[in-house]
């Protein structure tokens, strides 16, 4: 199968899902969430593969939804007559068959286990992407975070929620405050940060060890887990969520955030939103890249 958004290739029993728009940060547009969910479905369909690892290509796993040019790449299921319609937003964000989120659950709900391997930027829809992994494997220096929750946005598909608890959830939601790699396995969001040079090797050597593990154990062992997190609401939090993010969208504050984005570059309403650019010791090293 061909795709235009990300790289799919199988080695043995891993199969590797590649996002790769690497001169945008791997950001989220049309049809990459199709192609994640099909992506996926190639891998179950093939017998050999045991375990699926994500990742992205470049300086980055995802820096979210790509809202340059006004995020008018997304005007077919959200406008009518260049209008923000928000009887098409909220059926397209919940429509198994249209929204974005159903679409990054094909990871949560694949029968074989899910790795994401995280470097660089991991941030808004890029980090509800990542937590849908059952695996979450980072380089000490990325930074992962939703900064939607201080403008432009709501959390999507609840992960951040669900891994973290009440307490930090409540911190995060509230400010938007990210998290290097190192932090992050520390709030419990994610399993564990390496150094970027032993990234792909770590990784490589985790779904080695669950590979030789029978497809039939980690399949029941991964549904008896989530089935646990489903009884917690999690698909009315994910209802939810992304009705709200259509609303934080479109409020009069969003509205001039994407009219000065649109006017006059992403990076200058990051900096209006986020109060500055985070210094250089907070933010990735942009020589550790993925070269597919």
């Amino acid at each position: 199968m061909s795709f235009k958004t990300l790289l799919y290739d199988v080695d043995g029993a891993i199969a590797t899902i590649t996002l790769n728009r690497p001169q945008r940060l791997n950001t989220i547009v049309p049809p990459m969430p199709d192609e994640i969910e099909s992506a996926v479905h190639e891998a179950i369909d093939d017998e050999h593969v045991k375990v699926i690892v994500l990742r992205g290509a470049g300086r980055s796993f995802c820096a979210g939804f790509d809202f340059a040019g006004g995020f008018h790449h997304w005007d077919a299921h959200l406008t009518t007559d260049g209008e923000w319609d928000a009887g098409k937003d909220f059926v397209a964000a919940t429509a198994p068959s249209l929204g974005a989120v159903p679409k990054f659950m094909a990871l949560w709900r694949s029968p074989k286990p899910v790795i994401a391997q995280v470097h660089g930027w991991c941030v808004g829809g890029g980090s509800d992407m990542a937590l849908c992994a059952d695996l979450v494997i980072a380089s000490q220096d990325a930074r992962i975070g939703t900064s939607y929750s201080r403008m432009w946005g709501c959390y999507l598909t609840g992960m951040w929620l669900y891994r973290l608890g009440l307490t930090r959830a409540k911190e995060h939601a509230l400010t938007g405050k990210p998290l290097s790699g190192s932090e992050a396995v520390d709030a419990g969001l994610i399993n564990a940060a390496v150094p970027f040079a032993r990234l792909e090797s770590e990784v490589r050597e985790r779904a080695q060890q669950l590979a030789a593990i029978p497809s039939s154990q980690l399949s029941a062992m991964k549904l008896v887990v989530n089935q646990a997190y489903e009884n917690m609401g999690l698909a009315s939090t994910q209802a939810l969520g992304p009705i709200l993010d259509g609303l934080m969208r479109n409020t009069p504050d969003a509205k001039r955030f994407i009219e000065l984005a649109e006017r006059e570059g992403v990076g200058d309403v990051v900096a209006m939103r986020d109060g500055s650019q985070a210094p250089p010791e907070e933010q990735p090293n942009p020589d550790n890249v993925i070269v597919p």
